[in-house]
């Protein structure tokens, strides 16, 4: 039996089957509609007092009916036969509507979200007339045809440095209505025509506006709660901004959006999903990234509405550690991090799904899918665990050795692209890799460093260890799957906690790292902190950062500024640290 959807309360049996025998209807491939399809609609929609809706594929096959509006009857993103910025979906739709009125917006959005190759809109009467001099005219008063037309341009943001959070002007599809026309004229518009000049035009826009195929067009969401200041809220998107272009993304827009509390199906409100669906297929966007961790419940609903790939800030996170792992053992501990990320929104699929349940409707021969996925995943998480610990065990015994030598350790803390490796370097002449970017070093690297040390300024020999740089809310299936690189950090006699002054955000970012620090289950030694890039901050900063932290030592490691103060504080530091073993 043919499906009929929306509002169906108080129909009839006889007027279901009238709905449901709409489905047998073919249209000419050429045309948009008949006159005699469209009359067949209106008298079923004036029969039981309400909107209907049919959906036709070019073929002229009749696919859904719905009772109800363009909005409330519309087909959902993932079970459109295509769907993308540079075409049509190949469906139109033709409605019925009970005032006599142009399209309204609601039925226009609806079209544009489903990429409509148009959308005709069936003024009705209410009841069949008569024309003047005789004949009936049937329940169709008047016709508007509606279709979507190419942007003149769209906005594109491309780095970090250009992007604006909360100037981002949402971009809303461009469409074309008729002047209302009878049913014949209506019948004479040539839907292969149409179509075929609009997906030229949608296909040249989109190919012009094309950034790179191989990186991903982004979508931002952001969501402000009662428990982050604006300014927190702020920080917060345009690092995100700056995750996803260290990811190979291209961030096109953002959106927020402001909420006592998160919705717990779809985080935002369902006003703001339909925004960002349009937003999305406006723009041409193929990733929506979302600025805290979602359920997986969560992600498919958005996905249902959205129609396009949703993932979350840790997910990012996740795939910038994947692209910087050099060593096996980075290699190995983002692979965990990535299992153990992926597992429970693999179960998050429904347990309708497992077979091994127990109790009615769960027997039954072998296993799913899905459960034969999650088993395989456990298996290989044991296995990495094992390995990481082997790897825990390994550096132990380096760490032990160095000790039986009483090599004293220091290791480099700080959040990401705070100039870790940038110090490194300027302090052994090392040349671990560098870059304005999130995380880009990922391993940690040990280097000899020659200091004064004592009274009498001999020369001692210390470890210093550049570590993997912190986060705001550091995934927790990376701190578990990176404690072999962390314990770098809890085994070291002393810290060197590098904070870039020239960050808007730098004391949430020492709250970060120390937030850090303090989940860590050996408690590290002494830190020192230093701030970097004195060079690129203001001196109202400076100021400040000297009254907030009297004893910490300000350096410019690009510019080599600072750096025998900061040997001459480090032979300090080494000096307290050995003393309180």
């Amino acid at each position: 039996m043919e499906t009929i959807y929306g509002n169906l309360q108080g129909l009839k049996s006889s007027q279901l089957k009238q709905l449901q025998k709409l489905y047998h209807q073919r249209i000419p491939g050429d045309r948009i509609t008949t006159p005699e399809f469209s009359q067949r609609l209106a008298a079923i929609s004036t029969e039981v007092n309400q909107p209907v809706c049919a959906y036709i594929n070019r073929r002229g096959q009749v696919i859904r009916v719905g009772v109800g509006t363009p909005r409330q009857t519309q087909i959902p993103p993932m079970e459109l036969p295509r769907y993308g910025a540079e075409r049509l979906s190949g469906i139109r739709c033709i409605a019925t509507h009970l005032k006599p009125e142009p399209p309204n917006e609601a039925a226009l959005t609806a079209m544009a979200l489903q990429r409509l190759d148009a959308l005709v809109v069936l003024n009705i009467t209410g009841t069949g007339f008569t024309r003047r001099g005789g004949g009936a005219t049937g329940y169709v008063k008047e016709a508007y045809l509606a279709h979507l037309i190419p942007q003149e341009s769209r906005t594109l943001i491309t780095s970090p440095a250009a992007f604006k959070v909360g100037e981002s002007q949402i971009q809303t599809p461009s469409w074309n209505i008729s002047p209302p026309m009878d049913l014949d004229d209506l019948a004479e518009q040539d839907l292969v025509d149409l179509v075929e000049n609009l997906e030229a035009e949608f296909q040249r826009e989109f190919i012009a506006q094309e950034v790179d195929a191989d990186h991903d067009r982004v979508l931002i969401v952001g969501l402000m709660t009662s428990e982050i200041t604006p300014l927190q809220f702020q920080d917060t998107l345009v690092e995100l901004a700056r995750l996803v272009d260290t990811a190979g993304g291209d961030v096109l827009q953002t959106i927020q959006q402001k909420r006592s509390r998160v919705h717990p199906q779809t985080v935002v409100g369902e006003g703001k999903v339909q925004e960002i669906a349009l937003t999305a297929q406006t723009l041409g966007v193929n990733l929506v990234v979302f600025d805290r961790d979602l359920s997986p419940s969560q992600v498919r609903n958005l996905e249902v509405q959205i129609g396009i790939r949703v993932v979350d800030r840790t997910e990012v996170i996740l795939d910038i550690f994947a692209q910087r792992a050099q060593s096996r053992a980075g290699k190995l501990q983002v692979e965990l991090a990535q299992l153990e990320y992926m597992q429970p929104r693999l179960a998050g699929r429904g347990r309708t799904m497992s077979r091994l349940g127990g109790g009615i409707g769960t027997r039954g021969p072998g296993e799913t899918k899905l459960e034969t996925e999650r088993r395989a995943i456990g298996q290989r998480i044991s296995r990495l665990q094992k390995e990481v610990t082997q790897l825990q065990a390994h550096r132990s015994r380096l760490r032990q050795r160095r000790q039986h030598r009483e090599i004293p350790s220091v290791a480099l803390v700080g959040y990401t692209n705070a100039g870790k490796s940038t110090l490194l370097n300027a302090l052994t002449n090392a040349e671990v890799y560098t870059a304005d970017q999130l995380f880009a070093t990922l391993d940690p690297t040990t280097r000899r460093l020659v200091i004064p040390y004592g009274e009498t300024n001999e020369h001692q020999e210390i470890l210093i260890t550049d570590t993997v740089g912190f986060i705001h809310e550091l995934p927790a299936s990376l701190m578990d799957a990176f404690r072999a690189t962390l314990e770098e950090v809890t085994e070291a006699d002393a810290l060197l906690h590098l904070v870039d002054l020239s960050h808007p955000a730098w004391l949430r970012h020492i709250r970060s790292v120390r937030e850090i620090l303090a989940q860590m289950p050996i408690t590290p030694g002494p830190a020192l902190v230093i701030f970097n890039k004195i060079d690129q901050a203001n001196s109202e900063t400076l100021a400040l950062a000297r009254e907030e932290f009297p004893l910490a030592v300000f350096i410019s490691a690009s510019q080599r500024l600072g750096l025998e103060t900061l040997r001459h504080r480090l032979a300090q530091l080494i000096e307290y640290a050995v003393d309180s073993r």
